[in-house]
């Protein structure tokens, strides 16, 4: 098979396994009265928003800040209460886990090893 091919199944498998893990995510938002209350999930916003540009405009210069501001906007979305965990089934989850692991052996060694 062509490498190129390979490359687009693993990147599928991935995409696949993440589609599977996100059905049983709920992300909620709400407006609150209350400044206070409300301020985790503004700052969780624009942090994850800063962490991704300075992640895609400035990787040589500051990489860890980028990582570091999508690490502190990530804690804070559960933090905020905005993310809703349903429960899911075994095989929803091996499914799911299988297509991400084969996914991601495709893309970066383009084989899998049984």
């Amino acid at each position: 098979m062509s490498r190129l091919l390979i490359k687009l199944i693993g990147l599928i498998l991935i995409f696949t396994g993440i589609y599977f893990f996100g059905q049983n995510i709920i992300f909620v938002s709400g407006y609150y009265t209350i400044f206070s209350r409300s301020l985790p999930a503004t700052i969780s916003v624009l942090a994850t928003m800063a962490g991704s540009l300075t992640l895609v405009f400035f990787r040589r210069e500051a990489s860890n800040l980028g990582w570091i501001l999508l690490g502190i906007g990530i804690v804070l979305v559960f933090l905020s209460g905005g993310v809703i965990l349903k429960a899911t089934s075994l095989w929803n989850f091996f499914v799911a886990f299988t297509a991400l692991a084969a996914g991601y052996k495709l893309l970066n060694e383009g084989r899998i090893n049984f």
